[in-house]
């Protein structure tokens, strides 16, 4: 039987058992839309008393007791002020999931690791420079207690970032990555979000301090996070990065949406703006919440561009929308997600060798190979462009990607290792948006 190391204890890979810890986010109780073989159905809770966790617990009702396929989650909840301690004094799980507050959220993960507990956390796993520092040091302190601290990167389970990596394999068809430049980048990844949304076919009701940024963090430290890990993962998959070496940072910029009083109560069921939150109302009476974000920057000298936006609500039968380009010498690898695609993704390949009899039989011959993975998808050639038709099968949607990641995780620990590029590559992604915060807020002053 497998083993995991816990920090200097060894339990049965059937005896993983999961802890929430402060459940403020969503993402918490998205984790618990599946079950797991590998992870007991019994799972600790530890948080203050407050709205935040009584969400959460409905959450998870809910999915305990819906009609198509229902989960069998044991929730074992301790509710307290002292909520840290007891989790850390008990120790009744090893791996800690935190999805919430970010503002709390690297101090958790610090106390964590010292107690010997792994670490799955939604991210952003840092969100200013301090918050940088410490997460670094708990990545030391997690690998000399033999533990693993691990992000939750949906976005490498999207079909269509799926297929644009494997494409970009073939250099017979892609070619190289151009190196681009400041104002045409060789790489784009931009997302557009809203705050007033459906999850689970719930309205989501979103904590008051999401609109703090001191508190959920500026969007150019959150969202940015799948995108800068969607260019590293997809343009140097399994390479060691190194912030010093590899990362160049040149321009950075951070701007408002602006939240109105009526909005804010809809989003949050809160009558009044928290206290906290009063500086940031303008002489409208909205709030300012600077959640858009912009990073150019140079990774192993490919100029890369990604970019965040956050509206009210989107239009009706859009939602969250994502776009990107990876310009190859050879064809340029696109997904398109707006209103001409329905706004669901669309990954297409672009190249002027189309016309060229030999490339069009090198590229059939690539696709045949890359669908090897991906049976049932095609694609109908246009001029210049392969569109790609792919099978519904493959369409999970965001939600089913957190079973996709936690999966992995669990893979992680009952084997005992991870890959070796993960960890200097989260560090890598986090310096990059904290030093990116810092150089925008400068810029803006």
């Amino acid at each position: 039987m497998l083993n995991v190391l816990i920090g200097q204890n060894v339990v049965d890979n059937n005896e993983i058992r999961l802890i929430t810890l402060n459940p403020g986010h969503f993402h918490a109780a998205l984790i618990q839309k599946s079950m797991y073989p590998k992870l007991s159905p019994i799972v600790h809770v530890y948080a203050p008393q407050g709205t935040d966790v009584d969400l959460h617990l409905a959450r998870i009702n809910a999915y305990n007791k819906r009609t198509d396929k229902p989960t069998q989650w044991d929730e074992k909840i301790y509710i307290g002020k002292d909520y840290l301690a007891r989790m850390l004094a008990e120790k009744k799980g090893n791996v800690v999931m935190l999805a919430g507050n970010n503002k709390l959220k690297t101090k958790y993960i610090s106390d964590a690791v010292a107690a010997g507990f792994h670490v799955f956390a939604d991210k952003p796993m840092a969100i200013n420079a301090a918050g940088y520092n410490l997460l670094e040091k708990s990545f030391k302190l997690a690998e000399q207690k033999k533990v693993f601290i691990y992000d939750v990167m949906t976005e490498r389970y999207e079909i269509t970032s799926m297929l644009q990596k494997a494409f970009s394999e073939f250099e017979e068809v892609f070619g190289v990555l151009q190196d681009g430049s400041v104002d045409n980048p060789a790489v784009i990844k931009e997302s557009i979000h809203h705050f007033y949304k459906e999850v689970s076919g719930v309205p989501l009701q979103r904590p008051g301090w999401f609109y703090d940024v001191t508190q959920e963090g500026e969007g150019i430290v959150d969202v940015t996070t799948h995108l800068v890990d969607l260019i590293q993962w997809s343009c140097f998959p399994d390479q060691i990065l190194n912030y010093e070496k590899d990362i160049k940072l040149w321009d950075a910029k951070r701007w408002a949406t602006l939240i109105t009083p009526a909005q804010f109560q809809t989003s949050t069921k809160l009558t009044q703006v928290p206290e906290y939150l009063k500086n940031t109302l303008n002489a409208e009476g909205q709030l300012t919440v600077f959640s858009n974000g912009q990073i150019d920057y140079q990774i192993r000298g490919h100029f890369a561009r990604v970019k965040v936006t956050w509206a009210w609500q989107a239009e009706p039968g859009a939602g969250d929308t994502h776009y990107s380009i990876m310009r190859g010498t050879n064809a340029s690898l696109v997904i398109r997600q707006g209103a001409e695609q329905g706004y669901q993704p669309v990954f297409s390949v672009e190249s002027n060798r189309f016309k060229e009899v030999a490339y069009r039989n090198t590229f059939e011959r690539v696709f045949r190979e890359v669908t090897k993975s991906f049976p049932g998808i095609s694609y109908i050639l246009m001029g210049n462009t392969a569109v790609f038709d792919i099978p519904n099968v493959y369409k999970e949607g965001h939600e089913a990607h957190f079973a996709r990641v936690t999966e992995k995780y669990l893979d992680f620990l009952a084997k005992g290792k991870m890959p070796e590029w993960e960890v200097p590559n989260m560090l890598v992604k986090y310096k990059l948006t904290t030093e990116a915060l810092n150089l925008a807020i400068k810029k803006s002053k």
